[in-house]
């Protein structure tokens, strides 16, 4: 939620700064702004909408701008409406301030910077911060100090760029629970929210601890601690390049990302098998630490969180150990019981999630040892877990997740895998037949699945005019509806619901009128003849029926309105094959409405607040 980008350098910074936010737009956002030092002081241009708002403002009111130090921010509103007076950067003539996360105590600063005269242009919690920083710093005339003070008074989330009047070509950066990262290159040195925004220009970075304060120049990096020490910080490597984070002749991100499934799923699964037996090789969570665990709660949000339901499936089909998915938001609240036995499986693709973020926190408080599945390495989650799995899928721009998703089912296949041996419920030959079929038939059926695009695109043109679609499955089929479900919500904006097929007589058939488009998932051959029981239910009061199926299924016509028949595999792996041609109706449907499928209205990608 919302970006950061700075740079303090040789070159111009404006276009470096315009650039930064456009591969920040991942995030999500409604307003975007910059401030850049000039000779006349500090000047700034913020609008409400598109980055190319600042373009056509730059083009036509600063044409020829140059600056070699500014910061920029894309603003997804939290205080306050998207406008152009919410926008960020905030501050004063002294001071311009950009931030990301919530202070969660700005009314009493307010009043308190009230009664020392400042006066407010905007609703945000954001200009309360940067004022507050004006303060200080008018008293103190020390930049490092002022930030100091104003941030051991400031309660929530942060991550702040900060440039000051009197000091060009320095850039303040300051980070608590929001993450920031300061990167290097050989012509200027950057601030940003993620590696992507600067993978154009480098991809060396420091990643900002908690409490820690950046003071970026063009030649070099001060950071101090938050006692004030100054310290040595190791030089990170990312091992994205510039091209993983660019369309490459697709349409969209989310196009390109699906089809970049097989080869992420061989890049996660494949180092990971060693003889043929499952190897996670973690410190801390060794076989024995493995064979202690006598329960497993999986942590997660949205997607990630729908990705723990095949995992807890496979997991106790597997080990028949007991596993609860529980969502982050609602984890924290319920003073879960947890001890040293349990495991607690948080799953974020950005690893910045901030409710998971605070149930990893809480788990380790109760003593419960925590596995991390993220995307990111050097993430939040990913530092601060007792073991961290990386999913390899590369970076994932478009907001609605889809590789990142297919890949953390893959690795849960692999950890139920692992975990069933150490508990003995599995044989090492098992093992072996089971992760044969995982690393070698899965990323082919993913390929043969992707070859159906065009009768995807069929199904689309059939659904993309409804007001509202529901999805059903029994079983592991229910989880994968209830993903199906949010990706088509989430960028075509039709009003999706996911049932399971059983329940659906039990309230939810009275929605069902004429014409409602239903899709059936039927890809479990235990569950094949009660599922067709439920879509004849449906399909008796006037439902659109069409059916998501195995190749070999045998269907009547009758049955549904529409078959799509999709790659064989044993009934465990069929989630993944089955998403993948269901994120391409998402993704078609979307097109055809002509929906902004990268960038959805409302979302944000990396959810930072809680």
């Amino acid at each position: 939620m919302c970006g950061i980008i700075g740079y303090s350098g040789v070159e111009n910074s404006v276009p470096k700064l315009i650039e930064g936010l456009k591969a920040l737009e991942y995030r999500g956002y409604d307003s975007a702004g910059i401030a850049v030092f000039t000779e006349s002081g500090i000047s700034v241009i913020k609008a409400k909408g598109r980055i190319a708002n600042i373009e056509k403002i730059l083009d036509t009111e600063y044409q020829n701008l140059e600056s070699v130090c500014g910061i920029g921010h894309t603003r997804w509103a939290t205080h306050g409406e998207p406008s152009d007076r919410n926008s960020h950067p905030h501050g004063t003539d002294r001071i311009r301030l950009v931030h990301n996360g919530i202070i969660e105590n700005y009314i009493q600063l307010k009043k308190e910077l009230s009664a020392c005269d400042y006066s407010f242009e905007s609703d945000t919690d954001t200009e309360i911060a940067a004022k507050l920083v004006d303060l200080n710093y008018k008293t103190s005339e020390d930049p490092l100090q002022a930030i100091k003070t104003s941030v051991e008074k400031l309660y929530g989330s942060y991550a702040l760029g900060i440039i000051f009047d009197k000091y060009p070509g320095k850039i303040y950066a300051a980070r608590k629970d929001s993450p920031l990262i300061v990167a290097i290159s050989d012509k200027g040195n950057f601030i940003a929210s993620d590696i992507p925004a600067v993978l154009k220009y480098t991809n060396r970075y420091y990643q900002l601890e908690q409490g820690e304060i950046a003071v970026v120049e063009k030649d070099k990096v001060t950071v101090y601690d938050e006692c004030g020490s100054l310290i040595k910080k190791d030089i990170m490597t990312a091992d994205w390049d510039v091209r993983a984070a660019e369309k490459c002749g697709y349409e969209h991100f989310m196009l390109k990302e699906i089809y970049e499934e097989p080869l992420a799923i061989v890049n996660t699964i494949r180092p990971r098998i060693n003889d043929g037996l499952p190897c996670l090789d973690l410190p801390g969570l060794t076989d024995d630490t493995i064979k202690a665990f006598k329960r497993i709660n999986i942590v997660a949000c949205g997607t990630a969180m729908h990705a723990g339901f095949i995992g807890r499936t496979a997991i106790e089909r597997l080990a028949r150990i007991p596993v609860k998915v529980e969502i982050a938001s609602e984890f924290r609240y319920k003073n879960p019981i947890l001890d040293k036995d349990d495991l607690v499986i948080i799953m974020s693709q950005s690893g910045e999630t901030a409710d998971s973020l605070a149930a990893l926190r809480l788990s380790k408080e109760h003593g419960a040892h925590t596995l991390a599945i993220v995307n990111v390495a050097g993430s939040s989650i990913a530092r601060e877990a007792d073991s961290t799995l990386y999913t390899w899928a590369g970076p994932e721009i478009a907001v609605a997740s889809t590789k990142a998703y297919t890949v953390q089912i893959s690795l849960m296949y692999l950890i139920a895998a692992k975990f069933a041996l150490c508990h003995g419920k599995i044989t090492d030959d098992e093992a072996r037949q089971y992760l044969h079929a995982l690393i070698e038939q899965t990323p082919v059926a993913v390929e043969n699945a992707l070859k159906l695009s065009d009768r995807c695109i069929q199904i689309s043109e059939k659904i993309s005019g409804a007001e509202h679609l529901f999805y059903i499955g029994r079983g592991i089929d229910y989880d994968i509806a209830q993903e199906a479900s949010l990706k088509l919500k989430e960028i075509s904006y039709i009003h999706s619901e996911s049932y399971a097929a059983g329940e659906m007589k039990h309230g939810t058939i009275s929605l069902i009128t004429e014409g409602v488009p239903v899709i059936a998932i039927c890809t479990q051959d235990h569950l094949v003849e009660k599922m067709i029981s439920n879509i004849k239910e449906v399909k008796a009061r006037g439902a659109y029926v069409i059916v998501i199926c195995k190749e070999n299924t045998h269907m009547d016509k009758e049955v549904a309105d529409e078959v799509l028949k999709i790659p064989v595999l044993s009934d465990l792996f069929m989630p993944i094959p089955a998403i993948t041609v269901l994120q391409l109706v998402a993704y078609h449907t979307s097109v055809i409405r002509g929906c902004d499928v990268d960038k959805p209205r409302n979302l944000a990608k990396s959810v930072t607040v809680e």
